[in-house]
């Protein structure tokens, strides 16, 4: 698998375990009037937006956030097809997610941050044609 498609499965991967669930937390949010806790030992996307703001803006920064990672998948979708745009989109995002992943105090998407860092300057790195030229 080149390291564009990596990048790709990295980011499709995060999206798939905090941009997802960001939607089902968003109704049980809406329905119970609080957020759901993950197997009873934290509260989901809970962190300083959810203590200090009401229900209906933590669910509209909620929304907000499953639609900028559907631009995020979007961006790994380019890169699977070896498009240069998406490792522009997909680091250019990155400083907006920054802004949820503080808001919700979400530690793991760092993780994911700096792989997709690492792994889109390595692509870049890979295509970049020698500087040499080729000796007969």
């Amino acid at each position: 698998m080149n390291r564009s498609r990596s990048v790709a499965v990295v980011t499709w991967v995060y999206a798939a375990m905090f941009g997802v669930p960001a939607v089902p937390v968003v109704i049980f949010l809406a329905e119970k009037g609080r957020l759901p806790s993950l197997w009873g030992l934290f509260d989901m996307y809970a962190g300083p937006w959810s203590s200090r703001l009401s229900d209906g803006r933590v669910i509209a920064l909620l929304l907000t956030y499953a639609g900028l990672v559907l631009v995020v998948v979007w961006s790994g979708w380019l890169l699977w097809r070896g498009r240069k745009a998406g490792a522009v989109l997909n680091l250019g995002l990155l400083p907006l997610e920054a802004v949820f992943w503080i808001g919700f105090a979400l530690p793991v998407p760092w993780l994911f941050g700096i792989a997709r860092i690492a792994l889109v300057s390595r692509s870049v790195v890979q295509r970049r044609p020698s500087s040499k030229s080729p000796s007969k």
